[in-house]
């Protein structure tokens, strides 16, 4: 009975649908509902002054919003734009600035080697893509950020924390 209702809780019902998600390159959601309320769409982030996208820039298909689901009305404003493409599994730019400005901080903290720094940089992959490896990753972010001191950490992770799922956020 248990196994019949969780298959049937993980089907999508009949009638519901991804909306489109329009978001500035630098990742701020500007209408998670851009195909039903084109009102609140804009060609420029009122945030950042970034310009506007609703499609993955490798593959052309549409970024995915807010699910609708008829009878149900959803109450949330607006949620973080996804990471990666749903459908070539690519980074979005959002995600790829935040790992450049992650990379390029890393380069410039103090109290680390060079070694230090290539396994700190290697590792904000497995921070934004939660794969087996993301505890790892984070077990050698703290034990690197007790040594480039709390000021230099908090930046670093202001940087990333756009980027990475919510229990990594956590952890970190």
């Amino acid at each position: 009975m248990y196994r019949r209702l969780t298959e049937r809780w993980n089907e999508p019902m009949q009638g519901s649908y991804y909306d489109t998600a329009l978001v500035c390159t630098s990742g701020h959601t500007v209408n998670n509902s851009a195909e039903s309320w084109p009102a609140h769409n804009s060609p420029y982030c009122e945030k950042c002054g970034a310009k506007t996208m609703d499609t993955c820039p490798k593959c052309q298909q549409k970024i995915r919003g807010e699910y609708h689901v008829p009878g149900v009305v959803n109450l949330t404003v607006k949620t973080a734009p996804p990471r990666f493409c749903h459908h070539c599994g690519e980074p979005y730019p959002w995600t790829e600035s935040s790992l450049n400005a992650a990379r390029e901080y890393i380069r410039e903290l103090d109290g680390l080697d060079d070694n230090e720094r290539g396994i700190m940089s290697r590792s904000l992959d497995d921070l934004v893509r939660d794969t087996p490896n993301s505890n790892v990753a984070v077990l050698r972010f703290k034990k690197l950020a007790a040594k480039v001191g709390l000021e230099a950490w908090k930046g670093l992770k202001e940087i990333i924390i756009r980027v990475v799922t919510e229990g990594i956020a956590k952890q970190l």
